[in-house]
């Protein structure tokens, strides 16, 4: 008989399996270890952090042997950029120098290690209305079977719990699926003045 995967809080024994759904989630959606090789790097930037930093909003989904899912967040954008430049970031630096400030980026890989030296980025003025921010991944083998639904439920209870109204999220705009499903959900799209590549959505915590 195959149990069905359930939502629980995120435990430290799951940091590999989170680690291997980022990136196997990371280009649009789907598998990006053929643009960034470094298996580290996109979880380092939008997965761990999170987990490491504000664990209790972190929720995997677990088939009954590991995590095949996982929503991370935080509960306030402003205090979490902060947290993440004095205690997270200085982890990585061994790894992950800070690129010379005035030499462009010539690879996949140096765009994102710039990103990673610069949280200050998520500071948009816009989006102050919806102080907390998410992330959310699915490996595709359990994909539109409710999970999603379900991560977000637990991650805005416990958003609920601790008094914050509104959360938002950054997706890249080609990424058509996963629109599809923020919007499903009742996600609304938030107007920012310079997005670059990517849609801003924003939803009530109630």
């Amino acid at each position: 008989m195959t149990l069905r995967a359930t939502v629980r809080p995120y435990r430290p024994e799951d940091r590999d399996a989170l680690y291997d759904i980022c990136v196997r989630t990371a280009h649009d959606g789907g598998d990006s270890r053929h643009i960034y090789p470094d298996p580290e790097l996109m979880p380092s930037i939008f997965a761990a952090p999170y987990a490491v930093l504000e664990p209790e909003l972190a929720f995997v989904v677990d088939d009954g042997e590991r995590a095949v899912g996982y929503v991370v967040g935080t509960a306030d954008t402003a205090t979490f950029v902060k947290r993440y430049r004095t205690e997270w970031l200085p982890t990585l630096l061994e790894r992950y120098p800070e690129p010379e400030p005035d030499r462009e980026p010539s690879t996949p890989t140096e765009v994102m290690v710039g990103l990673m030296h610069r949280p200050e980025r998520m500071l948009v003025a816009e989006l102050e209305r919806y102080p907390a921010h998410l992330h959310i991944d699915l490996l595709p083998s359990h994909q539109r079977m409710g999970h999603g639904r379900e991560l977000m439920d637990a991650l805005f209870g416990a958003l609920r719990s601790a008094g914050v109204p509104a959360v938002h999220l950054g997706m890249v705009t080609a990424n058509t699926a996963a629109r599809a499903f923020y919007d499903r959900l009742g996600f609304h799209e938030i107007p920012v003045a310079d997005p670059g590549p990517l849609s801003y959505l924003g939803h009530s915590t109630h």
